[in-house]
């Protein structure tokens, strides 16, 4: 491509913009080092999650390919952390985290939920046991899962 103004002049391509074979790569080392460089520090086990302790108050990003989702236990960093994303990297949100790798998240003020349900209906469809008689679970269900009275608090800032 030449520019009739700047003959001498010539554009480089940075290959990674165009979603390349490079492209998740570079993105991710981009943006993991701009996480880095603003206070975060990666997760032990898993080099895709960024942890920030601020002010007693944990934030958490995972990062998976071109996906993010975050969470902290206070909303105010979860709405700080989303506007520096669009304004920084001119991401979109997809709002509340209802379905992420197989898993249906439902959030509600008693807590989040995790289920497989939308997955286990299309295994059912699939094989063909939509229609077949079901049975009970050999278990009692719908057993509420309770906080252990004599257990202690774990700190979650130690799993960082």
């Amino acid at each position: 491509f030449e520019d009739p103004d700047y003959p001498d002049k010539v554009y480089k391509v940075v290959k990674a913009l165009y979603r390349l074979h490079q492209a998740p790569r570079a993105w991710y080392e981009t943006l993991a080092n701009y996480l880095l460089e603003n206070g975060f520090q990666r997760g032990k086990i898993d080099q895709t999650l960024f942890i920030k302790n601020q002010k007693g108050d944990i934030l958490l990003v995972q990062v998976y390919v071109d996906d993010i989702i975050f969470g902290s236990t206070n909303k105010e960093l979860c709405t700080t952390f989303e506007k520096l994303m669009k304004d920084t990297f001119q991401m979109s949100s997809m709002g509340e985290l209802t379905f992420f790798l197989g898993l249906q998240v439902k959030q509600k003020k008693d807590g989040i939920f995790i289920s497989q349900d939308k997955y286990v209906a299309e295994i059912l469809k699939k094989f063909g046991f939509t229609d077949v008689k079901s049975d009970s679970t050999p278990i009692k269900t719908k057993k509420p899962l309770l906080k252990d009275p004599d257990g202690e608090d774990v700190d979650v800032h130690l799993y960082s």
